[in-house]
């Protein structure tokens, strides 16, 4: 399954895979509204409780939004693609169940900028990070100098910004711009049983600590904690909330059914 830059892998952990491997897995206009398409529809269906994002080949994840395209727009039409880099963006963010990016190589510009978007990162060793926008004479479009901002901070997004220098995956990792590292080989295996972890959680659940820590990150604490109090007493009126815990009680698997 999967449309001409995309390979889907369906299933409760579902697999998108950006295949442009020509061209490092660019993202030019196409591919993001196939992205666009894919993440309206993996949104209404209620088998699927984890996505996992990657990129064809070892070498790049996605290197960036495609300059040569780029290098052809006006003004009118650079705003007419961040508008749709946007859009992907926001979508993969609201998806109602955990996002995780394996990123197997370059993650530039857009690359970045889509892992971003994601819940977890997930980095091979030799994965590569970098907003490197300002060498062309431009910035960020698909929403870098806010995510990142709020990922690592927002000295740290400057810096990384302003100089459009390129992290390697140790230093992803250690300003907290990824969750892990692992050797190429293990990447999509350690982001698959992930997945497959949150897959057997209360879907429900999963989707509402969600909602809670994405709504709640820029409120002040009262009002997030507040937050925080509705939605778990909402959870008590569910089927999932009553089988999770008669399945702890009576020693046994839970067999979550909601979503």
């Amino acid at each position: 399954m999967g449309t001409e830059n995309l390979v889907i892998e369906t299933g409760a952990v579902t697999v998108c895979t950006i295949s442009r491997p020509r061209v490092l897995n660019a993202l030019n206009e196409e591919t993001l509204r196939e992205l666009e398409a894919f993440l309206g529809q993996l949104r209404e269906r209620k088998e699927v409780r984890a996505l996992v994002l990657t990129g064809a080949g070892e070498k790049a994840f996605v290197a960036g939004a495609d300059i040569s395209f780029m290098a052809t727009l006006d003004p009118r039409g650079a705003r007419s693609f961040a508008e749709l880099g946007h859009r992907v963006c926001d979508a993969m963010a609201a998806l109602p169940f955990p996002v995780i990016a394996a990123v197997n190589g370059f993650a530039l510009g857009g690359g970045t900028e889509l892992a971003l978007a994601c819940d977890l990162v997930y980095a091979s060793r030799n994965a590569r990070f970098g907003q490197p926008e300002v060498k062309l004479g431009i910035i960020p479009g698909f929403g870098g100098t806010q995510r990142l901002a709020r990922r690592v901070g927002i000295a740290r997004a400057k810096e990384i910004i302003f100089g459009g220098e390129v992290l390697t995956a140790d230093e992803a990792f250690r300003i907290g711009l990824v969750n892990a590292v692992c050797e190429p080989e293990a990447l999509l295996p350690k982001a698959r049983a992930l997945a497959e972890s949150i897959a057997k959680r209360g879907p429900l659940a999963v989707a509402e600590a969600k909602r809670a820590i994405d709504r709640g990150y820029d409120l002040p604490l009262d009002v997030g904690n507040e937050l925080e109090r509705e939605v778990f007493a909402c959870l008590f009126a569910t089927a999932d909330a009553k089988e999770g815990m008669n399945a702890f009680v009576e020693k046994r698997e839970a067999r979550f059914a909601s979503k």
